[in-house]
């Protein structure tokens, strides 16, 4: 199969679809690699090295999206990337299409199979091709809020973990998934004061049988969030419904109650979101200020450490690229009940239930899309 990697356009977006050692892997599996020139020169992955692991550079993302079978990137298509996709073309990436109706009506439009990580599963309802950014997002939360408490930052120049004689700061981490573990051990390594809310009460056990009395743990309502969320300096919002739009967690009138100058950090806002006065914002201008309290809400936070996140990327993703190549992209969805879960669009028809409906477009399942794109075909 041809496999293509164009570089990444949205704003300081630094990290590529494949490593090196990933196009490697492909090669040796007997596919083809085209790479687009610089694609990953930003963090150290120099063309020599693509060529060197078998790749061919090419000049343009245009000559990608014209020749590749499959395309493999990290962000979500910008819209002049959708329009070049076309049938019989796949797409691999981070999609996020419930809070994005513009690119949700672009990739329909295209017609291309468009399979996002984000919603790929795994045994236990896992988030594999999720899970290492969540782990990357979750601990830059918390580096993100300490700069952010500064008070040049705007901030009400709380030190996170203080000094002795003086208290460290509160910090309160809603959503005790992937996100939220990975933020609360960061804020606790730091010796912040961290509360960690969640609805599901197997998962706090396991996280106050972990950490101990180190970690506060208390089953998330509305009663609790409105308490905890007006005494913390720092806000973490870490809820994900796989697919589709977060809920709004904390609405407008509550941010009017919280400190001056405390910091949400929304790590939900690829999903459209947790808090009601959150909108996203980019690595050039990360935060904005509502009713004297900061947001930070940069919608490719891993991007900022680019190198890490690329390599943990790869190392989840390859695997199912692989099994595209190997197989074809059909095949390989309908041997893979767990890959065929990221399936989100197929040939005009959304494939994923929770985009569908925050959408309104009419859900057509997997099996069926794929079933009737053969059809179609064979007309």
């Amino acid at each position: 199969m041809l496999i293509g990697v164009p570089k990444e356009i949205k704003n300081h977006e630094y990290r590529i679809g494949l490593t090196p050692a990933g196009v490697t892997e492909l090669v040796d599996h007997g596919h083809e690699v085209m790479i687009e020139a610089g694609g990953g020169a930003a963090i150290g992955f120099a063309d020599e090295q693509y060529r060197a692991a078998g790749a061919e550079l090419v000049a343009t993302a245009g000559e990608i999206f014209e020749r590749a079978e499959l395309v493999v990137k990290v962000k979500e298509p910008q819209p002049e990337e959708c329009r070049q996709l076309k049938r019989g073309q796949a797409l691999f990436t981070y999609l996020h299409l419930a809070p994005d109706p513009e690119q949700t009506k672009l990739l329909v439009a295209s017609g291309a199979t468009c399979i996002a990580y984000e919603t790929v599963t795994g045994p236990y309802n896992s988030l594999p091709l999720l899970a290492p950014m969540s782990e990357v997002a979750g601990r830059m939360s918390v580096q993100a809020g300490c700069h952010s408490l500064e008070k040049a930052q705007g901030g009400n120049g709380t030190l996170l973990g203080g000094v002795p004689g003086v208290e460290p700061a509160r910090v309160l981490v809603i959503g005790g998934g992937v996100v939220g573990t990975n933020a609360a051990r960061m804020a606790m390594g730091l010796g912040a004061d961290v509360t960690i809310l969640d609805r599901n009460v197997e998962r706090l056990k396991e996280l106050d049988e972990f950490y101990g009395g180190r970690l506060k743990t208390v089953y998330s309502t509305r009663e609790a969030i409105e308490r905890l969320a007006v005494e913390a300096d720092l806000v973490i919002g870490a809820v994900l419904i796989p697919g589709a739009a977060a809920p709004k967690l904390i609405s407008r009138e509550l941010v009017s109650r919280m400190k001056p100058g405390a910091v949400l950090v929304d790590v939900a806002i690829d999903q459209g979101g947790c808090f009601e006065t959150s909108r996203p914002t980019t690595h050039d201008a990360p935060t904005y200020v509502v009713d004297d309290v900061v947001h930070y809400c940069v919608a490719n936070m891993p991007g900022a450490v680019a190198r890490t996140a690329t390599q943990a990327l790869t190392n989840a993703t390859l695997p199912y690229v692989a099994q595209l190549a190997n197989k074809g992209v059909v095949e390989a969805l309908l041997g893979n009940e767990h890959l065929l879960r990221g399936l989100n669009v197929h040939e005009g028809m959304v494939t994923f239930d929770a985009v569908a409906e925050a959408l309104g477009y009419e859900y057509v399942a997997p099996r069926e899309a794929l079933g009737k794109a053969a059809l179609r075909a064979s007309a």
